[in-house]
């Protein structure tokens, strides 16, 4: 199983290290230009590099994307594994939480970027994130997780703010479908683009995972404290990555609701600091100790 993960996630850094490049460094383009979308609104296009055929607000995102990939992700997924190598559980709990942000990241390029060179490449991205995220927590297990907790451990904090996260960006992604739905127009950011993947990823995924795993965790049950890992982990990859997008964003003049603006640089900063009190609260036994 060990050899199967490594050989995995050393093909992950190796292609995510070719993709970011890549979107980083590609120019070339007519720059900026705007187009007439299907629903009939102006849609302005980055018009530069490998993102030249997306919109001004997905470009800027995914070259922030790219960046804290690059800077944060891909350094913390080689760390990662070489902790899990060495039989760290924290190691272990790090590794499954970087793959899930690796998951999660190349989802959204295959199903929300518009077609470009690299399509292949997130395809693979995202199928071997996919199978290393499940092997992963397959050798992991919750009830090793949960005995391995100190009892001081403080989870009634820990779970309530996995709760909280899911809530409000559960509210905050219904609110702006439901604005949408009520008026009769297209949700703001949809641009050219056929349906709203985030949205769609969150709802369906980070959402009910955050709330289950801050439910759980509260009640001291095994998986809560493996799902609460996880979570935690993503959260932390992934607050950085939306904090780099909304500066990038706003850069770019791109418009964005009050609550992206508020709810995700809030919880960038706070997610750091619950994350650090979890592993903390986790003995450093090895990973295969008590399976």
């Amino acid at each position: 199983m060990k050899k199967t993960i490594t050989f995995l996630t050393v093909l992950i850094l190796i292609l995510a290290l070719a993709a970011t490049l890549t979107g980083l460094l590609t120019r070339g383009g007519p720059g900026l230009r705007e187009i007439e979308g299907f629903r009939g609104e102006p849609v302005t296009l980055w018009g530069r590099g490998l993102y030249q055929e997306d919109s001004l607000s997905v470009a800027a995102q995914g070259l922030a994307q790219e960046a804290v990939t690059l800077g944060a992700g891909i350094p913390l997924l080689a760390l990662s594994l070489v902790l899990y190598r060495k039989g760290s559980l924290r190691g272990a709990l790090l590794l499954a939480g970087t793959l899930g942000y690796f998951l999660y990241t190349y989802v959204s390029y295959v199903f929300l970027w518009m077609y470009n060179p690299l399509f292949l490449l997130y395809v693979a991205l995202m199928s071997l994130s996919f199978f290393a995220f499940l092997l992963v927590m397959g050798d992991i297990s919750p009830g090793q997780v949960a005995r391995r907790a100190d009892p001081r451990m403080p989870v009634k904090r820990l779970g309530g703010f996995l709760i909280f996260f899911g809530a409000a960006v559960g509210l905050l992604w219904t609110g702006k479908i439901l604005a949408s739905l009520m008026g009769g127009v297209p949700p703001q950011g949809l641009d050219h683009y056929t349906t709203l993947v985030i949205q769609g990823l969150d709802l369906g995924f980070v959402v009910p995972a955050a709330c289950l795993g801050g439910v759980l965790l509260i009640r001291r049950k095994p998986w809560g404290y493996l799902l609460s890992a996880v979570m935690l982990v993503k959260g932390f990859t992934m607050g950085l990555a939306l904090s780099a997008m909304i500066a990038a964003q706003a850069a770019a003049a791109v418009a964005m609701s009050v609550g992206e603006l508020v709810v995700f640089p809030m919880f960038s900063v706070l997610v750091v600091y619950f994350l650090w009190e979890f592993l903390r609260h986790i003995r450093p036994e090895g990973l295969q100790e008590g399976k």
